[in-house]
Parts: C-alpha cells; structure tokens; sequence
C-alpha cells in the first residue's frame, strides 16, 4: 500500500510516497511515529535529518540508490531524501555512507531545499 507523506520546510513542502512492500517494518513504523520533527542537514544533493524515531535494522537494504529515493539509514537513524549524487557516489551513482532501507519516492522533486541551512527544522506528517 502506498502512504502520501508531507515534509514541511521553512516555507516549503516536500512530498513523499512511501510504499510498504518496499521494507515493510520500516515503513509502518515511519507511520507509527507520524507526525515528527527533526532537523535536516545536507550533504552533496541528499538531504538526511538528525535523529529520527524510527528504530530498525537493514531491511532489504540497498546502495547504491535511485534519484529520489526515500529511505531509512539504520547506521545513524536518519531519514534520507536522495535528490541526486552524494560525495562519494561514482558518476552517474548515488550512493549512502552506508546501505539504507528504500521506503519510496520524493513525488515534488523540488531542488531548491537543497539550498537551507544545515539544521533547518522539518515536520514529517500524514497527508
């Protein structure tokens, strides 16, 4: 089943479809925790948040990833939004510090939240 998330940011908002036969424990508890805020920081064109309150082990746990991949990275406990390369992707990859959990897709692949400030606030809330 496919689950409409809305990021707001400053005076943006950034919205995901999360899918629960991606990595399906990680996402029903995403929903559980539902809404939260932490703050986002960003690193080459993926944007990562502080600690979330998902708590989950790899579960089907990929790298490298696709374009606007949502996912859970269980290394630091962080939401990750990949709007394009990190800093140690090769061309034409985009690869996580390490294997992350997929949960969707960014549907409003807008860049310009690439732009905030590290430590900018995000809520994470159902549609």
């Amino acid at each position: 089943m496919k689950h409409t998330i809305h990021v707001d940011v400053e005076s943006s908002q950034i919205i995901l479809e999360l899918d629960d036969t991606l990595s399906p424990k990680t996402v029903n508890e995403f929903l559980e925790k539902l809404p939260f805020t932490v703050d986002l920081n960003v690193w080459g064109d993926e944007i990562y948040s502080s600690k979330s309150p998902i708590h989950q082990p790899e579960e089907n746990a990929k790298s490298p990833v696709q374009l606007n991949d949502v996912a859970y990275w269980p290394t630091g406990k962080a939401i990750c939004l990949f709007y394009g390369p990190t800093p140690i992707g090769k061309p034409g990859k985009i690869t996580p510090a390490s294997p992350v959990n997929v949960l969707g897709k960014i549907i409003s692949p807008d860049k310009s939240v690439l732009n905030m400030a590290d430590g900018t606030k995000a809520t994470f809330r159902k549609a």
